[in-house]
């Protein structure tokens, strides 16, 4: 990959610690601005940094959480427990404010984290968001109308995260038009070894889901066919079900040989088997608005099926109809990552360019 050659900058990146995928993109992304010769100043919390600690100096700071009750989402909770903990963010936007200075920053990228967002505003530096969540507010998306009540709380929050950035660049894996300023859509962003992994067929079907599930065990057992099982919180064969501890290698390799991906909609997840080639039954957890959005849409696109309750009939009925969704598949658009950082150099260049940064923190939303 070659592009031209632009200005270093000293760059403060914010990255939600909430779930795994922010921290697995925010990586690509990191990486490869150091390997452009910036400098990149990482912060983030729980799962976060616990992942991004291991290659980059990250510096923990207080994290914006959504709040769960019984596997569903709460937004007004999440508002409501946001606004008690104010007290810590505030802390944490202090600190903040004194790493841009001493580390003489002058752009700030986020991965829906907003108090790197807010501290950068309050010193009047350019703000680029990159993250999927922004596909629901800033472009032109359907979505089921039962859903509508849940679709507006969650717009509320992710405006509330990232609000008034210099650029949104808004990743999707189906075609979505934008339609606010300066916000641009591209392709996911993958993990380099997804990007070079040659796929291939196998006999098992891929499970994962984010908390054990002696239902779904059950489920499973009773259908002619193999598992490979994660997230169950054991190990070992019991019937036609392989279950496994968490192991980022091994997942990975099961994710490639596997014949199809029963799990939670998450959107890194999803993309991956996208990427792969692997149809998708999906799974939201109750109340996730992203899940429910990437799942109607998984299935919109005929790469996969939808519910939000699995029984025999509906699992038999998916691998059923596997042969049609990898014929869906097959025409699925592989990009890379190209594309995004090529926006991404354009962006720090204009940003950070002298004559620009005076007015550089008139962001919009």
């Amino acid at each position: 990959y070659t592009s031209t050659r632009i200005p270093m900058a000293n760059i403060l990146y914010g990255v939600n610690g909430e779930g795994a995928g922010h921290s697995t993109r925010a990586k690509e992304v990191i990486s490869r601005l150091q390997r452009r010769g910036h400098a990149v100043h990482v912060v983030s919390f729980d799962r976060g940094l616990a992942n991004l600690r291991k290659d980059f100096e990250v510096t923990e700071i207080f994290g914006w959480r959504i709040a769960y009750v019984n596997n569903q989402v709460r937004y007004r909770r999440t508002v409501a427990n946001n606004l008690l903990t104010a007290r810590r963010a505030v802390a944490s936007v202090s600190r903040l404010k004194n790493l841009i200075d001493e580390k003489e920053i002058n752009l700030v990228v986020t991965d829906f984290e907003p108090l790197s967002c807010h501290a950068g505003r309050r010193k009047h530096l350019p703000a680029i968001s990159i993250d999927n969540q922004h596909c629901l507010t800033n472009t032109d998306v359907s979505y089921p109308g039962q859903y509508r009540r849940d679709a507006s709380a969650a717009k509320i929050v992710t405006r509330l995260m990232v609000p008034r950035a210099n650029a949104y660049l808004v990743t999707s894996f189906f075609a979505a038009q934008a339609t606010r300023p300066s916000t641009f859509v591209f392709p996911p962003i993958l993990r380099e070894c997804i990007l070079k992994a040659k796929p291939r067929e196998g006999e098992h079907i891929l499970v994962y889901m984010t908390s054990p599930a002696p239902a779904m065990e059950k489920l499973l057992a009773s259908v002619r066919c193999s598992f490979v099982a994660y997230g169950f919180g054991r190990e070992g064969q019991e019937g036609n079900i392989v279950f496994k501890k968490p192991s980022l290698d091994g997942f990975l390799a099961d994710l490639i040989a596997a014949k199809a991906i029963i799990a939670n909609a998450g959107f890194s997840l999803v993309t991956e088997a996208l990427h792969l080639g692997k149809p998708y039954l999906a799974i939201p957890v109750e109340h996730q608005f992203e899940q429910i959005f990437n799942a109607y849409w998984l299935e919109k696109a005929g790469y996969g099926a939808y519910w939000e309750g699995l029984n025999k009939e509906r699992v038999e009925s998916f691998l059923y109809n596997l042969p049609h969704f990898r014929e869906q598949l097959a025409r699925y658009p592989r990009q890379g990552n190209d594309a995004l950082l090529a926006k991404l150099d354009a962006l720090i260049a204009e940003l950070t360019a002298p004559q620009n940064r005076s007015r550089s923190g008139r962001g919009r939303n």
